[in-house]
């Protein structure tokens, strides 16, 4: 709590902008006092049954914060930062009186730092980050195809080999476990198999399904399995997974377990075999007899086993936890099964949806996320037919299956997002999904989201997140000097959703040879996220429902995105990396346009067509990539970006759409 106090003490200056300094209360009658009362200690380390409850009153003569644990203390120091402010005085603090607990006991944050790797100063910063928004739990992804990410002194060739030269020494674990535990952060690491395992087997090649590994196809790094029916693969992974677990002081260890690929296992001779033998009927019922055994051995090191949805395709220990993402049906099912659950179907944040997507779902919702017929596809690999139907709706949770939601977990997978990228492709998303986990459900308010979550964002980039800074900083590798007309155009646009952006994924999709992909243009620089856009939108539905004082407002902006497609021009002309995005910059330009001729500025012959025409190509672009379904068979926009005035402009224009609704 010591340390608390100091880092609250640091951020209040970060946000308040002036000097705050610790005195007693008897040397300084004038100094505002905070009085922390805290009731009990948990352990060592966070635990999903740590207390983190608090009570809050701010008032003229103080600050009072009381807590049952150490954990409620940290919330209510981070609820006391979101009430800090200035005004023509100086720095103030709101006053409130608040009693907060939290709606889930699990809200956590997956980062896969397999596909990419991210440095332990980058984790640090999201850890942060996290405790500001009372998050409490950093799941690391730290297997996969691409890279195994942490030092083994019993497999050493897993981080001089199967690490790719990135990794995390076994010192680096321990001290990012304990950095996170001082924010009231648990720290799950998961080590995915049997699946996923590429990068392991180039490393250790004798424990592969299938061999010898093809290293000619980057689509291979996601379908390499181990081989289940090796009496030395059980011995290697529980050895492992010991070794792996004395790193980790949390209860919970994740085996991954997701999307084994079929045709590993059923088209080879030996294994296909072994499965006849033992009378398994489908390889899922194989999988459930390797889960079952690694289980068992954590287990005996005092573990509690999670895995990805696919475990439950058969028979598997009821205490194993499920982690869910493919849709509310697997949550039915794994709680009528008695397992407990954590939710991450719909808080995928790779989708790059707007933060409104996401925090519309509820953990304990029953509506089906397309997740579920897209996951359909995963049965015969990469490359797969994507199910034409799914249940859009389950029945509602019982009371009892309910008490087994744990809580929930945004991931973000990282083919296609790199170290610079990584905070603008969690925030300010996950602040929002914070407050989904945290609050309850009358209490999220979707029409409010955006000018909260703007304040949010701020005020987390002025305690160390590093969005913007780091956006600029690509943008000027792009157009050195010259940044403004394309900064005009990213502050409006967003990339396209639904892995439409992730070429790679399409390329094995349609069967084609995957190519590494450029991370280097403006949809891997634009946020899925504008507050610019959101605020003009609500200008023009107001003006539309009658408040036409904002009709000089509207048409200055809408002048302003006009003019700035000829400065893009321009710009691009010198700088080849923004000429992909030169028909956005004209599809911004013609929406804008349409905009001021339903202002009256311009009813020049055809001026109608020219709205409906822009209108709807507007609609199509975000139509393209609403589901992955209908990513995979549908071009995109180019530049991969899409138009976020577009329901502005819808609301000016509904008049002459004749009943087309709206599609954004």
């Amino acid at each position: 709590l010591v340390t608390a106090v100091e880092r609250f003490r640091t951020r209040l200056e970060k946000l308040t902008g002036q000097p705050i300094r610790f005195v007693s209360s008897s040397a300084d009658a004038s100094a505002f006092t905070i009085t922390l009362h805290c009731a009990g200690k948990d352990g060592a380390f966070p635990a999903l049954d740590m207390q983190e409850q608090y009570a809050l009153t701010v008032s003229a003569s103080g600050a009072t914060l009381d807590a049952a644990g150490p954990v409620g203390i940290l919330h209510g120091l981070a609820s006391l930062l979101q009430l800090a402010g200035r005004d023509a005085t100086g720095a103030v603090l709101t006053h409130a009186s608040l009693n907060d607990t939290p709606r889930f006991r699990w809200r956590g944050l997956m980062i896969d730092v397999s596909r990419h790797f991210m440095s332990i100063p980058t984790l640090q910063r999201q850890i942060d980050a996290m405790e500001m928004v009372k998050l409490n739990v950093l799941h690391l992804h730290l297997s996969d195809g691409q890279g195994f990410r942490v030092e083994s002194r019993l497999f050493p060739r897993l981080h001089t080999v199967a690490s790719h030269g990135a990794y995390y020494t076994q010192k680096q674990i321990r001290a990012l476990v304990t950095y996170a535990a001082e924010r009231g952060i648990r720290v799950v690491p998961e080590f995915d198999t049997p699946g996923h395992t590429f990068a392991l087997l180039e490393a250790y090649p004798r424990y592969a399904a299938q061999a010898p590994l093809n290293m000619e196809d980057r689509a291979e790094k996601n379908r390499a399995a181990l081989d289940p029916t090796n009496p030395a693969t059980y011995r290697f992974v529980t050895a492992l997974y010991g070794e792996m677990a004395s790193l980790f002081p949390d209860a919970y260890f994740h085996i991954g377990g997701d999307e084994v690929v079929a045709k590993q296992w059923t088209t080879s001779p030996h294994i296909h075999a072994y499965m006849q033998a033992h009378s398994f009927k489908t390889p899922a019922e194989m999988q459930a007899e390797f889960t079952t055994r690694v289980a068992q051995a954590l287990t005996r090191r005092h573990k509690k086993v999670i895995g990805w949805d696919e475990i439950t395709a058969a028979d598997i220990p009821r205490d194993t936890v499920v982690e869910i993402w493919r849709g509310a049906a697997r949550t039915a099912a794994a709680t009528a099964a008695g397992h407990p659950v954590v939710v991450s179907d719909g808080y995928y944040l790779d989708r790059l949806q707007p933060a409104a997507i996401p925090y519309a779902q509820d953990p304990l919702g029953n509506v089906a996320n397309m997740a579920e017929a897209e996951a359909a596809a995963q049965a015969t690999g990469p490359g797969g037919t994507i199910a034409d139907k799914v249940t859009t709706q389950t029945t509602p949770l019982t009371d009892a299956q309910k008490a087994l939601v744990l809580g929930a977990e945004a991931a973000l997978w990282t083919e296609i997002v790199t170290e610079e990228m990584l905070d603008s492709r969690l925030w300010p998303r996950m602040a929002a999904l914070a407050e989904r986990f945290w609050s309850p459900a009358s209490a999220c308010d979707g029409q409010t989201l955006y000018p909260r979550l703007a304040v949010t964002q701020d005020k987390l980039e002025e305690l160390g997140l590093e969005s913007s800074a780091r956006a600029s900083q690509r943008l000027a590798r792009l157009a050195p000097g010259e940044t403004a007309p394309a900064s005009v155009l990213l502050s409006v646009t967003s990339p396209v959703r639904n892995y439409a952006h992730n070429h790679e994924f399409l390329q094995i999709r349609h069967k084609q040879r995957a190519t590494e992909q450029d991370l280097n243009t403006l949809a891997d620089i634009a946020s899925p996220d504008s507050f610019a856009a959101d605020t003009f939108n609500r200008q023009a539905a107001a003006y539309a429902a009658g408040q036409k004082g904002l009709k000089a407002t509207l048409r200055a902006q809408l002048a302003y995105w006009v003019a700035n497609d000829a400065a893009f021009q321009a710009t691009a002309a010198r700088n080849p990396a923004l000429q992909n995005a030169l028909p956005a910059s004209e599809n911004l330009k013609n929406l804008a346009q349409a905009g001021l001729m339903m202002l009256g500025y311009d009813h020049s012959s055809g001026w109608k067509h020219r709205v409906r025409a822009a209108v709807r190509k507007a609609r199509a672009e975000i139509a393209a990539s609403a589901t992955t379904k209908v990513v995979t068979n549908t071009p995109q926009p180019p530049g991969d970006l899409l138009q976020d005035i577009l329901p502005g402009i819808e609301a000016l224009s509904a008049r002459i759409m004749h009943g087309e609704g709206v599609a954004h």
